[in-house]
């Protein structure tokens, strides 16, 4: 009987947890059909300038600063196979620089601020956004354009105001924050095993 009875209180949470599943698995699927070849060329463009003396600037608020430096961390130490170590810098990562530009300037520029000094032509700034709205990230990817940085952009929902001005835009068209960040995630992961196979 108590069982039972526990059986019957733990269904709805299963049922949730096993939405939540399917949910994931189908967000991957929509993006997996139609963007693979951004996500191709985005680690192509990754490559190129690496494999030229270039560096990757990767940047974002909240969680996707946490994948700016997810992706970086895989780069510079290694991601499934031993290899030379790769030059990126995660822009969210120095809270000094971060606090001091949002400080003395404002919050939207600082991002900008660090490619300006970091970036060079040919080297990539990739930008992360779950909205595609972060002025801070749309702001540095017109920089980084200015300074004849390849850019990429990854982002959810409709893309927003980022999207259209990168030269890549992986978009992951999904209304929820979560499943857009799962997907994003894969997509680092995915952009990864492609730089290490090939470098």
């Amino acid at each position: 009987m108590t069982q039972t009875r526990e059986a019957a209180t733990m269904s709805p949470d299963l049922d949730m947890l096993r939405a939540i599943f399917d949910e994931t698995a189908a967000a991957h699927q929509r993006f997996s059909l139609r963007h693979l070849d951004g996500v191709a060329a985005a680690a192509a463009a990754i490559l190129d300038a690496l494999g030229r003396g270039g560096k990757l600037l990767a940047f974002g608020n909240g969680g996707s600063a946490a994948d700016a430096q997810h992706l970086v961390a895989e780069l510079v130490g290694r991601f499934e196979k031993e290899r030379a170590p790769m030059a990126g810098v995660a822009l969210t990562a120095n809270s000094s620089i971060v606090t001091a530009i949002a400080n003395d300037y404002s919050y939207d520029r600082v991002f900008t601020r660090q490619v300006e000094a970091l970036g060079r032509a040919g080297d990539v700034a990739f930008g992360i956004s779950t909205s595609g709205r972060s002025p801070n990230v749309e702001h540095a990817l017109l920089a980084a354009k200015k300074l004849g940085m390849v850019t990429i952009a990854l982002t959810g929902r409709d893309g927003g105001s980022i999207g259209p001005i990168a030269d890549i835009h992986l978009n992951v068209s999904e209304g929820s924050t979560p499943r857009v960040q799962e997907v994003h995630r894969t997509v680092l992961h995915a952009m990864c095993s492609l730089i290490e196979r090939d470098l």
